[in-house]
């Protein structure tokens, strides 16, 4: 799909779909066009009396600047914001224009108010026309072949929409990368896939990079990884990736670690089959933090930043690690592994290690960790935890402003008794089976040095969709890396 930014008023025939959103407080739009704007006034006046409730959708008479119009009214969707709505408006339209066949797309986003917007049509385009059809014998190419998308701004608003454009532009298509990886089958997107994708990006884009097969991981002490992975056909991976600032770096180092189970069937402790097939999506927090890196490079932000992706595949065989196995980490740390299904955090605990051993001042880990997480918060929502307030408070400012939420659960010291153990110095689960997810993130506390700034992100809920949300379609949605980008480019600004 082709976008492009036009400055002038709409004065002459030369779209197939025009594309206009109201708003109750701001000027989103001006238009030059007789026909356009009664048949604007006339959604207006029904919107606001409610005859209207989802869209004003029409054909346009000979003499138009546009073959068909479309009106949006921000309103109709209360449970998001203004920019987010955007968004959403865009991707609607899209879907419409492939549905009527209306090629030449224009959004009139050039009000005295729309200065902010632009990138967010570039966004909701991009992510809105997102398809995993790859695997489909039908495909319909029409968004990505045919549209032509232009949107129109005020001439004062260049400045603000071009580099807007170019940053949404660079942004979304590494969301679409992270959901390419998690929406590929758990057979093609196995350890080595995804550390190989990793090494080709690396080297396409300058990053430094480091990757461990099993015999290293081995030789090394991450333990976590060979015992969760040891059951599969497919060897564990750790991949290492590094932005390292060229000129007067902060002394601080962020360290971003994946979980990267490319699938999970529970191991010995089987998980039950319906729906076992999203298990091909455990590996997401590694795929938002290869898509982070692979982004970053663009922006070059000015403090070293470790990605660390932890890969492996969980699978019952008569090599699989049992319940009641015990494990000793790098850091003396015994776990007795009472459920092979709560392995994620046996592999976080390795990643933790290295990124320690870079130098990281602050680690951040992203997981698909617990189902727990999605009972309390739902499929929207992603559950945050840690020890620094300020690395917290960072990452929840950054998901605010890309429609990303992530809530705050406490760190409850009492419910770490539910994790002793007679036989080593923690279980891997609770013993209750009660508030898994602060339970998961109590276990992998113990394993970040006191002196190190922590937070752990649980984003299990978001990571996939059932039917079409926002902006975007059914499938993976790429949630976390919009917010992990921002963090990373403002990290050294001052909290708001």
């Amino acid at each position: 799909m082709k976008i492009r930014l036009e400055y002038a008023p709409p004065t002459r025939a030369s779209a197939d779909l025009a594309v206009v959103i109201l708003d109750e407080d701001l000027s989103l739009h001006e238009l030059q066009d007789t026909i356009l704007t009664e048949h604007v006034a006339r959604a207006s006046a029904g919107f606001r009396d409610k005859t209207l409730k989802h869209e004003y959708f029409t054909y346009l008479p000979e003499g138009a600047i546009s073959r068909a119009l479309v009106v949006y009214w921000n309103p109709v969707l209360k449970s998001w914001s203004l920019q987010e709505n955007v968004k959403t408006f865009t991707a609607r339209a899209l879907r419409l224009a492939r549905e009527h066949r209306l090629p030449r797309v224009m959004i009139a986003i050039n009000g005295a108010d729309a200065a902010p917007f632009a990138s967010k049509i570039a966004e909701g385009a991009i992510l809105g026309a997102y398809h995993f059809d790859k695997y489909r014998q039908e495909r319909d190419d029409f968004l990505s072949r045919e549209a032509d998308l232009r949107i129109l701004v005020h001439p004062d608003h260049r400045g603000v929409a071009e580099s807007g454009i170019r940053e949404s532009e660079w942004v979304s298509e590494n969301v679409n990368l992270c959901r390419d990886l998690v929406n590929e089958p758990g057979g093609v997107a196995t350890p080595r896939f995804l550390a190989t994708r990793a090494e080709e990006i690396a080297c396409s884009l300058a990053l430094e990079y480091e990757t461990l097969d099993r015999d290293a991981l081995r030789a090394s002490g991450y333990d976590g990884l060979v015992r969760v992975g040891q059951g599969s056909l497919h060897p564990p991976f750790m991949t290492i990736l590094r932005h390292v600032p060229a000129e007067s770096p902060s002394q601080k180092t962020l360290a971003l670690v994946g979980k990267g189970i490319t699938f999970d069937s529970g191991g010995i402790s089987i998980k039950p089959s319906d729906r076992m097939w999203e298990m091909k999506g455990d590996m997401a927090g590694a795929a938002v933090v290869l898509a982070t890196m692979r982004a970053l490079t663009r922006f070059r932000p000015d403090l070293k930043i470790i990605g660390v992706l932890c890969c492996a595949e969980n699978l019952p065989d008569a090599r699989a690690q049992r319940p009641g196995d015990i494990i000793t980490f790098k850091n003396g740390k015994s776990v007795t592994v009472d459920n092979t299904d709560a392995e994620g955090r046996l592999v976080l605990i390795d990643g933790i290690a290295r990124a320690v051993e870079e130098g990281a001042t602050h680690i951040l880990d992203i997981a698909t960790l617990t189902g727990a997480v999605v009972r309390a918060l739902g499929t929207s929502v992603a559950g945050i935890l840690g020890t620094d307030r300020d690395l917290i408070q960072r990452v929840i400012q950054s998901g605010i402003k890309h429609g990303e939420v992530f809530w705050e659960l406490p760190l409850v010291e009492e419910y770490r008794e539910s994790m002793k153990t007679p036989f080593a110095d923690i279980n891997n689960v609770a013993s209750n089976g009660l508030a898994g997810a602060i339970t998961g993130a109590l276990f992998l506390r113990e394993f970040v040095p006191d002196r190190i700034a922590w937070a752990h992100l649980d984003i299990a809920g978001p990571i996939f969709k059932d039917k079409e949300w926002k902006y975007y379609e059914a499938g993976a949605i790429g949630f976390g890396v919009k917010t992990l980008v921002d963090l990373c480019k403002n990290f050294n600004e001052p909290l708001e």
